[in-house]
């Protein structure tokens, strides 16, 4: 088993090693990629794309110190692991210090924006109404691309600039993907916006029910239906896996008054059980008397957070905890006609 860890760690990662290359200014780029995102293609330094790789080249250099027999087996010596690291360590991130928000890719804030106001709403999905050299020309989205790394890669920013970010790209996403709201839902909700969340949940959950892309008839949106559960899960209950490490930071929208959901890792089992409590008002819009129950099912006792709050889960010691309220937020619009489909 360990021997195939390895393999598979440093095949992955002497990929990503031959993908990208040093540059005088000893920085570490990819470069002719496509993230996540349909509308933006063949870009350089896509910031999804090179925060995973550089996760990636972490892993192989943690796992070649882990097994180092397997490791010589399969020829990778010190040299090229402390070549993965510099890697890692000095990879491009772009960063537009004029609009203060990470750019997409390399200048993707200097592009020309879409004139959403002269686009009618029978035009969406655009993939189908206009070529595709207008649309990778534009600031326009398809689907959560930064979005989606700031989930995956959270510790890559701060929450300010998960702020900025989030309302900067939320202009400019038109969810012509069933794959975007899942992901949407989840920032929404960690950056404040819970009824926004809410919103993006019930769009996700309801993506076939409602056939809101109008193609069902094609198959169902498997990972739609599967993004209502990290919606939830990632999204109100605040779960992180960061490096193994997994976290919770809960918070309820208005239109819930409880949330419970079960996790099993590591041989451990734990519930974590979300409440609004008897003082509080579904209906008021405050997050006010919210609590989480954090219970450890099965497994040895787990170091976990809330809230940024240290604490020790252990089996037979449940642990409640108050839920602080969020701070208030300014509003972010959407393209225009790109609201989320609310269940209402």
């Amino acid at each position: 088993m360990s021997t195939c860890h390895v393999y598979r760690s440093s095949a992955r990662r002497r990929l990503w090693a031959s993908l990208g290359q040093f540059t005088p200014e000893d920085c570490f780029r990819i470069d002719g990629v496509t993230g996540p995102d349909e509308y933006t293609a063949v870009v350089d330094n896509n910031v999804f794309t090179n925060l995973m790789a550089q996760r990636n080249l972490r892993a192989a250099a943690e796992a070649c110190k882990l097994w180092p027999d397997a490791a010589a087996r399969f020829e990778v010596d010190q040299d090229e692991i402390d070549s993965w690291c510099t890697a890692a360590d000095c990879v491009r991130i772009p960063y537009d210090e004029e609009t203060g928000v990470h750019a997409q890719s390399d200048n993707f804030t200097d592009h020309g924006e879409w004139d959403f106001a002269r686009t009618p709403p029978e035009d969406y999905p655009l993939l189908l109404h206009y070529p595709y050299f207008q649309l990778y020309r534009k600031q326009m989205i398809k689907q959560a691309d930064l979005v989606l790394a700031m989930h995956l890669r959270g510790d890559a920013f701060t929450l300010e600039e998960k702020a900025r970010n989030f309302a900067y790209y939320e202009a400019r996403t038109v969810r012509d993907s069933s794959l975007s709201a899942g992901p949407q839902a989840i920032i929404a909700a960690e950056v404040g916006h819970l009824d926004l969340a809410f919103d993006y949940w019930s769009e996700a959950a309801f993506t076939d029910i409602r056939n809101l892309h109008d193609n069902v008839d094609d198959g169902v949106h498997v990972a739609a239906a599967a993004s209502t559960w990290a919606a939830a899960v990632a999204g109100f209950g605040g779960m992180r896996d960061y490096a193994g490490n997994i976290t919770f930071a809960p918070r309820l929208p208005r239109q819930l008054s409880r949330l419970c959901f079960r996790m099993t890792f590591s041989g451990r089992t734990v519930t974590v059980d979300i409440r609004r409590g008897e003082n509080g008002d579904a209906n008021s819009g405050v997050s006010v008397d919210q609590t989480a129950t954090y219970s450890l099912q099965a497994g040895d006792p787990y170091e976990t957070s809330h809230h940024g709050v240290p604490l020790t889960l252990e089996v037979n010691h449940d642990l409640t905890l108050p839920i602080p309220s969020g701070s208030s937020v300014a509003p972010v619009t959407q393209p225009l006609y790109r609201v989320p489909r609310r269940r209402s």
